[in-house]
């Protein structure tokens, strides 16, 4: 854990100086006009980050019961009406293939609905006191990035002899071609968007205690993760929660799955609640 630790903080570290920055007490988001492109943006190099530690998640089934991800390395800013968090920790393994008995990498920040100061519980919240997430998944960034959604980018040693929604006889998106495709995609047809073509890397939901998640009526949050030396730097970007601004205290947590521990669901990594501090601009 110290090894994990201290690459977290060095990549975290102010750019003005030989010393790494001390890691922040809380999670502050600093102000600035413009917000950074991306996680590699080198925007990122003088932000201080807030280095949490991460804890089993063994309260509901299925429990975590073997630590894996030590730490996160989260550093935000805002521009007064968004907030744009980054999110990087070590994880040695690609895991960003979907599919019966695989599992992806991925992470999420959690914010509560309304602020108060006695907090529904971190575990998805709780009834009557629901919490909003945006989650970024390996898998969806793979897609977004490009990768094709057929058997053959899925199943690299699949080899299809045919299919009949790519019958020569059925002219590519016609109405006939794309009813045929639907039966060969069943939980895309029923609605289901957890799989499948992206459009993007995040999806913002909505939980009001464990077993309860679900996708958010609307969908304002957009990110984007990429592979740094030693695991995964994700950027997420969403408006400001609800009651929080600068003056306006707030409070945050997060999660991290790591998809070569089978990790999936409430098998995760996480915090608990983290004081969410808005600086103000000079």
């Amino acid at each position: 854990m110290r090894k994990i630790l201290a690459a977290l903080l060095a990549a975290a570290a102010c750019g003005c100086g030989s010393r790494p920055a001390p890691p922040l007490p809380e999670v502050i988001a600093f102000p600035r006009a413009a917000l950074p492109d991306g996680p590699k943006d080198p925007a990122w190099t003088p932000v201080p980050a807030h280095v949490a530690s991460l804890l089993l998640q063994d309260l509901v089934e299925p429990r975590q019961l073997t630590a894996t991800t030590a730490a996160l390395a989260v550093q935000a800013v805002h521009d007064g009406s968004r907030l744009a968090l980054r999110l990087s920790w070590a994880d040695p393994t690609v895991d960003d293939l979907p599919g019966a008995s695989r599992f992806v990498d991925a992470c999420a920040v959690q914010f509560p609905t309304v602020v108060t100061p006695d907090l529904p519980a971190p575990q998805m919240g709780e009834a009557g006191r629901p919490v909003t997430i945006t989650a970024w998944r390996a898998s969806w960034q793979a897609s977004v990035d490009g990768r094709p959604d057929d058997i053959t980018a899925l199943y690299p040693r699949a080899h299809p002899d045919h299919y009949p929604f790519a019958a020569p006889s059925l002219p590519a998106g016609s109405a006939a071609q794309q009813a045929m495709e639907r039966r060969y995609a069943p939980a895309r047809a029923l609605g289901n968007v957890m799989e499948g073509p992206r459009m993007s890397a995040v999806e913002d939901l909505v939980a009001d205690g464990p077993g309860t998640l679900r996708t958010a009526p609307q969908q304002f949050s957009r990110g984007e993760g990429r592979r740094t030396a030693d695991g995964w730097a994700v950027q997420l970007v969403r408006p400001l929660p609800d009651g929080v601004g600068p003056g306006r205290r707030g409070a945050v947590a997060f999660a991290v799955w790591e998809g070569s521990h089978q990790e999936a669901g409430a098998r995760k990594m996480r915090t608990g609640w983290i004081p969410l501090a808005i600086r103000e601009g000079p």
